[in-house]
């Protein structure tokens, strides 16, 4: 069994299927705020961020750009980069329990921001396996340093 679950993980398709399942939160509402552009203004603005319509294309390019260099594995480090320090701007400038008094709005907030900070975890998660990707496959030019005779 633990066999075939091995060979199932290391599977091309289920890394990719995984990289589009941590990255669906970002990518669907990316689209959402971009064919319904009115819409995603209408959240920047209720949030208190101004000018709405420019932090609203903001995210859409972030959450899509970001989305997309993980998907397809280019540059991953970058895409989960931007949208680990993007989800803690969410928490400090959107989800801020510790400025809500009623409940149960203040632990809803809460609830909210720390699956945002594990998230952020499975961020640099990907970050990691990018680099140690890119570090098995870029060829290290390692220079015999020369040593040359002693002026006298």
């Amino acid at each position: 069994m633990q066999h075939g679950i091995t060979k199932l993980l290391r599977t091309p398709m289920m890394a990719w299927l995984a990289r589009v399942l941590l990255t669906l939160p970002f990518w669907s509402s990316g689209l959402s705020k971009l064919f319904l552009f009115d819409d995603g203004v209408a959240e920047m603005a209720r949030v208190g961020l101004e000018p709405a319509a420019g932090f609203n294309i903001a995210t859409i390019f972030v959450q899509l750009a970001g989305s997309g260099l993980i998907i397809v594995n280019r540059a991953a480090w970058l895409g989960a980069g931007a949208l680990g320090v993007f989800t803690g701007l969410t928490i400090l400038l959107v989800h801020r329990f510790w400025a809500i008094s009623e409940e149960p709005f203040r632990t809803i907030a809460l609830h909210v921001s720390s699956e945002h900070v594990g998230m952020i975890g499975g961020l640099v998660a990907v970050a990691i396996l990018s680099a140690r990707r890119d570090a098995a496959e870029t060829p290290t030019h390692r220079h015999a340093v020369q040593r040359r005779p002693a002026h006298r």
